[in-house]
């Protein structure tokens, strides 16, 4: 009867259902979660300007400010909050640009984001005899952030920050996440230390509380849907498959066509679309392409979108916004101004010396070594020590002038002799530009090349003392980038205006400045933490595509997280990307290759 009893029970034991584990407590973390901070700027609505006799008035948000007109200037401030500059014209109307002051969130290392002060074009329209009004819309300066928190293929818990505006990643592209309680913990563990990331949950329905050095407090994330979160993903999910559409025709000056109709496999183009959607935004590390235009044979042939952006969003262009310097001194040598690669900077800037760390060999650097990066000044933005490290520069509160600051720059190569990558000596062409036409930068930029390429809403970023910065971060439209690069490849022409003459885009997309380890110093091991071997023209990036066993001839301008307009002369093509990879050069710096060269030019009928 023993044996018999403890077989019973034996078989009972076996029969038993297996005990339920103890839920995972990070389990009930799965999903979105966002954080959505706007810091709008003080002022913002409709600006109603008015004169009575020699008094003028301003008005906006509830708010007045008195001037004086002097000739035809109209100029006025709000306090720090805001203000404007401007002038009457013949027609009426006061032409001019508000200026927004910096942002709450800026980050003085990161000069891209939009916590700089810009200015914005604004007309006011005359609405009475001594009456004028336009609507304010600045930059806003927003931070979102997005947080995924899912089960990776180990089926350990894995969560993943990421941020449209700067790349705020927190340090990683994935975390490993615990939770106890209402303690959350964010992990990644690395040789030599970890980056951890510590949050609690809050109330009730949970809200998740954590705090974020990119803007310097704590954020409170809510759970949403992915319908509710779309800027987290490429395209909404749920999406039908993509199908290939010509573009929009509108009253921008692009003229637009089906690419069957130039020459170009719309499946191919569907095919490369449909890879970006497909892409993961959890992915170590993602693909954060915000927008592909592509122009051939003169027609806007694909305008696609991305993680929320839009056609009338102006995107961040970074350096890419560096080329500029190059055209507008293309558009003042047609003008006339006596201006040029070889114009030695020292000359044009003495009145505002005497300058610091006084070096012979300073006489010597052209306006063409400044934007070939080959200046020799200490100035070196993969140089943290570099003084005139654009963080360095943008940092400090000691020299306002940022063009003083960098031709106070001691000496640390020969003019021509090493390459070393400066915003910083961009900016200073921009002081050249500014100096030798007699006009602020904006305004420049603004009548010689915004309008004849007619450009929608853009917004140019200032120096502390209200200077136009060259050194890349304009916010502009990638219709609008990709109508730069078009202009240059019909020989400075856009729809019948001649913009640059045809000799000068020969001159600056020729190659000046070699890109090797000789040329830069590093060793073979240390350069391509820093660079690609290539040769830079005058602010703009040559190079080639590999299209089967032909090395086809491109120069672009190019600028961090993937803003980049590419033009291919030989197939008469031009190609837009802007994106979100900030630092990850990794990334945004293989676009060109896998989809320009791999994709769009073996598609093109010759």
């Amino acid at each position: 009867m023993t044996r018999v009893f403890l077989a019973l029970c034996l078989c009972l034991l076996l029969v038993q259902p297996a005990r339920p584990q103890a839920a995972d407590p990070a389990a009930a973390l799965e999903g979105l979660w966002v954080s959505e901070t706007v810091f709008p700027p003080a002022l913002k609505g409709e600006l109603v300007v008015r004169r009575s006799g020699a008094a003028w008035t301003a008005s906006i948000g509830g708010r007045t400010a008195p001037f004086q007109a002097s000739g035809d200037q109209v100029r006025f401030a709000f306090g720090r909050d805001g203000g404007y500059r401007g002038r009457l014209t013949r027609a009426g109307a006061i032409d001019g640009y508000w200026l927004r002051p910096s942002g709450e969130t800026q980050d003085r290392a990161d000069p891209g984001g939009s916590g700089q002060p810009f200015t914005t074009p604004l007309v006011l329209r005359r609405t009475g005899p001594h009456e004028w009004r336009g609507e304010v819309s600045p930059l806003d300066d927003r931070f979102t952030l997005y947080l995924s928190v899912f089960r990776n293929a180990e089926g350990a818990w894995m969560g993943a920050f990421r941020n449209p505006e700067q790349n705020a990643r927190g340090g990683a592209s994935q975390f490993n996440v615990s939770r106890a309680g209402d303690a959350v913990t964010f992990l990644v563990k690395y040789d030599g230390g970890e980056i951890r990331h510590e949050g609690r949950l809050v109330g009730d329905p949970e809200r998740l509380r954590i705090r974020w050095e990119g803007v310097g407090r704590e954020l409170e994330l809510v759970r949403r849907t992915p319908e509710q979160a779309a800027g987290f993903f490429p395209r909404p999910p749920g999406s039908p498959p993509y199908a290939y559409r010509k573009p929009d025709q509108l009253a921008d000056g692009w003229r637009t066509a089906r690419a069957a109709d130039t020459g170009l496999d719309e499946a191919a183009l569907a095919s490369a679309v449909q890879a970006i959607i497909d892409s993961d935004p959890r992915a170590r590390p993602p693909t954060l392409m915000h927008s592909m235009l592509v122009a051939h044979r003169g027609r806007l042939v694909l305008e696609e979108y991305f993680f929320g952006y839009g056609r009338e969003t102006p995107h961040d262009v970074r350096s890419a916004g560096k080329t500029f310097s190059s055209i507008l001194m293309g558009v003042a040598r047609r003008r006339g101004v006596d201006i040029g690669p070889e114009t030695r900077a020292y000359d044009l800037f003495a009145p505002r010396g005497p300058f610091a760390n006084s070096d012979e060999r300073k006489s010597r650097i052209t306006l063409g070594h400044l934007m070939t990066h080959s200046a020799g000044l200490a100035c070196n933005d993969n140089d943290d020590n570099s003084p005139g490290n654009e963080g360095a520069m943008q940092g400090q509160d000691a020299q306002p002038d940022w063009w003083k600051y960098t031709l106070d720059l001691p000496m640390a190569f020969e003019p021509g002799t090493r390459y070393a990558y400066c915003s910083a000596n961009i900016n200073l062409v921009g002081g050249a530009l500014t100096v030798a036409t007699g006009t602020w930068l904006p305004e420049l930029f603004d009548r010689e090349l915004a309008r004849p390429l007619q450009f929608g809403t853009y917004h140019w970023n200032l120096t502390p003392l209200g200077e136009g910065y060259l050194g890349g971060g304009a916010f502009i439209r990638p219709r609008d980038m990709l109508k730069v690069g078009q202009m240059y490849l019909d020989g400075g022409v856009w729809n019948g205006r001649r913009i640059v003459d045809r000799a000068w885009i020969a001159q600056t997309t020729a190659p000046v400045m070699a890109i090797t380890p000789e040329t830069t110093g590093y060793s073979e091991e240390d350069f391509g933490n820093f660079y690609g071997r290539g040769v830079d023209g005058y602010a703009w990036h040559l190079g080639e595509l590999k299209v089967g066993e032909r090395a086809v001839r491109t120069y672009a301008a190019t600028g961090n997280g993937g803003q980049v307009i590419m033009v291919v002369p030989d197939y008469e093509l031009v190609v837009v990307f802007t994106g979100g990879n900030y630092g990850q050069g990794g990334v945004w710096g293989r676009w060109g290759g896998e989809i320009v060269g791999g994709k769009i030019l073996p598609a093109i009928r010759r």
